[in-house]
């Protein structure tokens, strides 16, 4: 795992695998974790790196519902989650749904845990209304919707430090990807809402790969909206965006085309 400090009161870490990142923000006596490594010695490690820069985590954050950016509950399990109305929502029609798949990771990759995945008890669980803001000691994050990878998700901004915190969009690794519930249509809305905060940004942090600045950040969503407009328009035919080309985003593009066929 790779820890990188992009203010001082910012630091992001990145996990080996699938390069998801976690994103640690303090304000005065409180930090907040946003989303999560994977692999369980990088969790472990993770409350070692906070107090090590001086970060005191009182809450966890996180960006969307997908099962890879909700572990941060192994690494502070005494803190309460937030997460957007919009996750709230997918997490109670899809119960366990996001345990099955970290068990499945799991079970392919010969990972062993300390325990099953929990989201803690209702009552440390807080649905935050997304578009708004959440205090942080004597400052606020703004919260931005950010559906269409998923149906769910909400975009971070962290306005004192000029620091985006955007899930599964903008990676300089991955091509726009439409889960099951996701669209194409949001997607672009979703671009389209945090592109000013991309112009404004020192930082942007996507939910995999490296952080990026903002001139590449703007380039990259620049590419990202000219492939979902093809694909809406030429469905297979549309080209990837030039350095995101392997094998395994052409998977991924098949996997766009037949949902928004």
């Amino acid at each position: 795992m790779k820890a990188v400090g992009l203010h001082p009161d910012v630091v992001v870490v990145t996990s080996r695998i699938y390069q998801t990142t976690a994103t640690l923000v303090r304000s005065g006596g409180e930090a907040f974790a946003i989303d999560s490594p994977i692999l369980p010695d990088e969790l472990e490690l993770l409350p070692s790196i906070a107090r090590q820069a001086g970060f005191a985590v009182v809450g966890c954050l996180v960006t969307h519902g997908d099962w890879d950016h909700l572990l941060a509950r192994y690494a502070f399990p005494d803190a309460p989650l937030g997460i957007a109305e919009s996750t709230a929502a997918r997490l109670r029609n899809e119960p366990g749904t996001a345990q099955r798949e970290l068990r499945d990771f799991d079970e392919e990759h010969y990972v062993e845990r300390t325990g099953p995945l929990s989201l803690g008890r209702p009552e440390t669980t807080q649905a935050l209304p997304v578009p708004g803001h959440c205090g942080i000691g004597e400052r606020e994050l703004e919260l931005h919707p950010a559906d269409g990878h998923t149906e769910d998700g909400l975009a971070v901004w962290i306005p004192w430090a000029r620091v985006l915190v955007c899930g599964d969009y903008l990676s300089p690794v991955e091509i726009p990807w439409l889960s099951e519930r996701g669209s194409a249509r949001a997607y672009l809305a979703t671009l389209r809402r945090i592109a000013p905060l991309v112009e404004e940004a020192e930082h942007v942090v996507p939910g995999h790969g490296t952080v990026l600045d903002g001139t590449r950040a703007a380039a990259i969503l620049r590419e990202d909206a000219a492939y979902v407009e093809a694909l809406l328009e030429r469905g297979a035919a549309a080209p990837l965006p030039l350095a995101r080309r392997s094998g395994a985003q052409r998977r991924i593009h098949a996997e766009n085309v037949t949902r928004v066929a």
